[in-house]
């Protein structure tokens, strides 16, 4: 079941990211990144995903503004 939830995640992110800016992409990605990664750290938890996902959201957003200023 966690599969398909996945999938349908991924495919329902990949398909608004069209309008999206590179800095709301990053994020996104981030974000989705971030949400497997807290899962996997924390055999499945909620809360870990959660934060996972908002951490990696941050982090995602601002790789952006890191980029622009080299």
């Amino acid at each position: 079941m966690n599969k398909t939830i996945i999938s349908v995640l991924v495919v329902i992110m990949l398909s608004g990211c069209s309008g999206m800016t590179t800095r709301q992409k990053n994020a996104a990605t981030g974000a989705a990144i971030g949400g497997v990664a807290g899962a996997v750290l924390t055999g499945g938890s909620s809360l870990g995903t959660v934060g996972g996902a908002a951490i990696g959201g941050v982090i995602g957003h601002g790789v952006d503004s890191v980029g622009k200023r080299k």
